[in-house]
């Protein structure tokens, strides 16, 4: 590794949503566009980082859209958890296929395809340099994958999570529709939380919040914007005390 490739990072959370892996697609999974992501986590790898996923399954199926279409919320959100497994072999094929080895590990116990939650277990996996791809959520309906990918990087004594966007940072209003837009550097849990800034849902954000785990959002659009937000050359918002 050079010494530009280094990095402050020892263990990370990269959160990103199921709607990620759609490509220009509005539904579903584009098999190239979860190859490019599987290449992003690839290049930080190579940088020595043990490395930990969560992804939601909008792209699938979202369970506050199927509860708000008057199905039982209960069962909306587990058709929500099994999305997340769904998304979560894509991308362990896809990492498999660049020869990482990666584990599934579903909070849902389904024993053919993923393994079960097991902590020590999957800490065990990081240290041995695999990729721990974190899916079903909690396992708990009610909660977001956002919550999820906040509970296991604590469990999982990550020092950062990771949220792939399709923006670089945190705006003080939608860039896509505001030129005037004032992205930050720097913003506290507390103001995104107050300003409703949407980086992820209030329960995740306080969770990190009693964890003091910092939430670093930028793009995921960006080729090697991963890697560059590691190595310090990225462009990025950090969500911090």
């Amino acid at each position: 590794m050079s010494e530009t490739e280094k990095t402050t990072y020892n263990r990370v959370m990269l959160k990103i949503s199921g709607e990620a892996l759609m490509g220009d697609q509005g539904f579903g999974l584009h098999p190239p566009t979860v190859e490019r992501i599987a290449k992003e986590v690839q290049s930080v790898q190579e940088m020595g980082v043990e490395i930990c996923m969560v992804i939601g399954g909008g792209n699938i199926f979202r369970g506050l859209q199927g509860s708000a279409q008057g199905m039982e919320r209960t069962t909306a959100d587990y058709m929500g958890m099994l999305a997340t497994v769904m998304n979560a072999l894509a991308m362990q094929a896809a990492l498999e296929g660049l020869g990482i080895h990666t584990r599934v590990i579903s909070a849902i116990t389904m024993n053919e395809v993923a393994e079960p939650y097991i902590r020590r277990r999957a800490v065990r996996h990081l240290e041995k340099k695999r990729i721990c791809i974190f899916a079903a959520g909690t396992g708990n309906p009610y909660f977001t994958t956002d919550t999820a990918a906040t509970l296991r990087a604590s469990e999982m004594a990550c020092e950062a999570i990771f949220k792939g966007t399709k923006v670089d940072g945190v705006y003080d209003k939608d860039p896509a529709k505001h030129d005037d837009a004032k992205r930050y550097e720097k913003i506290t849990y507390d103001e995104v939380l107050a300003q409703h800034l949407g980086v992820m849902d209030a329960s995740a954000i306080a969770l990190a919040r009693e964890n003091s785990l910092p939430i670093v959002v930028f793009s995921l659009d960006a080729e090697g914007g991963f890697k560059s937000i590691l190595d310090g050359t990225g462009t990025s918002t950090v969500v911090t005390d």
